[in-house]
């Protein structure tokens, strides 16, 4: 029986709802229900001072958001992609993703200053690890420190001289139209991101028969193939989100391809490989290539 309202649940912040309005946009396509976009304040949001790692990891930006979906107040629930915990809750299901945007990472100084030209012990704001043990193989003569909150906090944190660049990821600025704000743009090459970066993802319930056959009609397919690769290279690696790893996979005609580069949790150590296979290997290509990386680090990144 077709409901007349779906609700759709997201997290408060500016971004999380010009997200949320993305995925109503679409559903309004593709089925005739009232949509309602529900903002549930999750305790990531609350805690703005600490690193994620050390107050409950990633799920804290997911967790409120999937309680309320598995207790029926919600429909379905968006997500940024990055922001979810590896393993999937049980009962629920994650298997629609929109077209990715852009995944790669930007800088963003005062006086728009490059960074290859910022002064020595600059300091460079970032929330990761991962950020800041990449950065670090570029440039160790620069300061890094924590820094927290949604993108406009971080911006005027930079601008009341707390720190003297900080890097975020261009799909947030880009959903913001914030870039009169960006000084530089860092290629995936360079900069390898976050799995699941720059990429919406929506979350129902397993038994939601209706709903999950609304989400296959706006899944977008090869962002979903992408994903499903990145997505089984953490599972494989067993990590959390303080493991120091970055991973982006790109379709090639036939193929689909799987970069993925790993520090040791005190970021001495670098590891990094890369392979293809057909797209309907996309799992297992992540799963090889968490395979390789285990051995090849040791166990160090954990």
């Amino acid at each position: 029986m077709k409901r007349d309202k779906i609700i759709v649940g997201s997290r408060g912040s500016k971004l999380a709802l010009i997200y949320a309005e993305k995925v109503k946009n679409k559903l309004r396509d593709n089925c005739s229900s009232e949509i309602e976009i529900k903002p549930i304040i999750t305790e990531g949001d609350v805690n703005q001072k600490d690193r994620l790692s050390e107050v409950g990891g990633k799920g804290l930006f997911s967790k409120k958001i999937e309680s309320e979906l598995l207790e029926n107040k919600i429909d379905l629930a968006v997500h940024a992609l990055k922001d979810m915990p590896g393993v999937e809750t049980k009962g629920l299901n994650t298997n629609c993703f929109l077209e990715r945007n852009y995944p790669n990472e930007i800088l963003i100084s005062k006086n728009n200053i490059k960074f290859n030209k910022l002064k020595s012990k600059s300091i460079i704001g970032t929330s990761s690890y991962r950020r800041e043990y990449q950065l670090k193989n570029m440039r160790k003569d620069l300061s890094y420190k924590l820094i927290r909150g949604n993108v406009d906090t971080r911006i005027k944190k930079l601008n009341e001289g707390l720190y003297d660049a900080i890097i975020l990821s261009k799909a947030g600025i880009d959903s913001l139209n914030l870039n009169q704000h960006i000084t530089q743009e860092f290629s995936v090459e360079e900069i390898i991101p976050s799995a699941g970066q720059g990429v919406i993802a929506v979350q129902c319930r397993k038994n939601d028969d209706e709903i999950c056959e609304i989400l296959k009609k706006i899944n977008h397919k090869a962002t979903s193939i992408c994903v499903t690769a990145e997505r089984e290279l953490l599972k494989t690696l067993e990590g959390d989100c303080n493991t120091p790893v970055g991973a982006i996979s790109i379709i090639d005609g036939e193929n689909v391809q799987l970069s993925v580069e790993l520090f040791s949790v005190d970021g001495k150590n670098r590891y990094f490989f890369k392979d293809r296979k057909s797209l309907n290997l996309a799992k297992e290509l992540g799963n090889e290539i968490g395979e390789v990386l285990k051995k090849k680090s040791k166990g160090s990144y954990k």
